[in-house]
């Protein structure tokens, strides 16, 4: 195996083509299939206790929606001057209907959503003083399909898949991925000639995304779904090589992808191992970065960019979402405005 560095001379160049390239970059569409649902915020000061309990009391002064789970891959691909198909699981309540309108305002359709009367549409609500957590109220069901649901599912991507460029799996862990219904997905998406791109949950086993092309999963991810124990491989120099080629192996997985925070990411596959370094000039909130970077990279691979083109491209995405709080798409504008940053400096 090859092991690389991009140059900083050669990452300058690459970096100024992205506008003359993204003028040019075929509208991609994309399948999003995956956990959906709403992030709610409700913002506010703390300026004593609670007579009631010994509990801070909030003084709302805002509150906010934002598209969460699954749903943030789709809307990047959508901010992005891409077409997301998004297919997730949605219940028979007005959350459902919140998150439709929510859908249509970041220009993604909400028609291959399908009903499960029996479960809730999944709502997160962070109380929130200033950038400190307070509380999170969680209204899920986090359990498995019915069958029937999940038969639903599987046949909604299938039918979308001819119209489709490629499709991205995204997986939270809240019960829309069954392991009979990703091998489903990945089978049929392969037979249709489509690539399939995975962020994981590290609480999945390995095997459940056995034949994908790409997995995106950060350092932590990784090292658990790999198998390898994180004590013995920490002082180990060739840490990330080791963790990526025993998670390719592992999973059968073509293209592994390694996002490592402040030291950039790592794509290894069967020929090289290559290291790209961060973008972000100034952190606020992780959150949602990787759904940035798995819907930018996979935008670029099907517009024929290389997976190292296809990664700095998606790095430098995540570098604009990370300046900003919570789960929020990273534009075309934003992105472009960033580049100019990058390559002026």
């Amino acid at each position: 195996m090859h092991e690389s560095s991009i140059e900083k001379a050669q990452l300058q160049t690459l970096l100024k083509s992205f506008p003359r390239r993204m003028e040019t970059l075929p509208k991609g569409r994309l399948i999003v299939v995956g956990d959906v649902g709403i992030d709610e915020y409700v913002l506010g000061d703390v300026r004593r206790i609670s007579p009631e309990a010994p509990v801070p009391v909030l003084e709302v002064q805002s509150e906010d929606q934002r598209l969460g789970l699954t749903a943030n891959v789709a809307q990047n691909v959508a901010s992005l001057g891409g077409e997301a198909l998004m297919v997730g699981v949605v219940g028979q309540d007005s959350a459902a209907d919140t998150f439709r309108g929510m859908l249509k305002s970041a220009d993604v359709s909400p028609e291959h959503l399908i009903v499960d009367p029996s479960r809730p549409t999944t709502r997160k609500l962070r109380v929130m003083s200033g950038h400190h957590h307070i509380v999170r109220v969680d209204f899920e069901h986090k359990k498995y399909l019915s069958a029937e649901v999940e038969k639903r599912l599987i046949d909604k991507v299938k039918s979308l898949l001819p119209k489709a460029d490629g499709v991205i799996i995204e997986d939270y862990a809240k019960g829309a991925l069954s392991e009979s219904s990703l091998q489903a997905i990945i089978a049929a998406s392969h037979a249709a000639g489509k690539k399939v791109f995975v962020d994981p949950n590290r609480t999945t086993p390995a095997t459940f995304y056995s034949g994908a092309d790409l997995m995106t999963p950060n350092r932590d991810e990784a090292v658990a779904l790999s198998g390898l124990d994180y004590n013995e491989l920490r002082e180990n120099p060739n840490f990330i090589l080791e963790v990526g080629t025993a998670l390719r192996e592992r999973m059968k997985v073509d293209n592994v992808v390694i996002t490592r925070g402040k030291e950039g990411m790592t794509l290894i596959n069967a020929k090289e191992a290559v290291h790209m370094p961060t973008f972000a000039r100034q952190v606020f909130d992780v959150t949602g970065a990787g759904d940035t970077v798995i819907a930018a990279l996979a935008l670029a691979v099907v517009g024929g960019f290389t997976l190292p083109e296809a990664c700095v491209f998606g790095n430098v995405a995540a570098g604009v979402v990370v300046g900003k709080i919570g789960c929020v798409p990273c534009t075309r504008r934003e992105f472009l405005d960033y580049i100019k940053i990058l390559t002026e400096n």
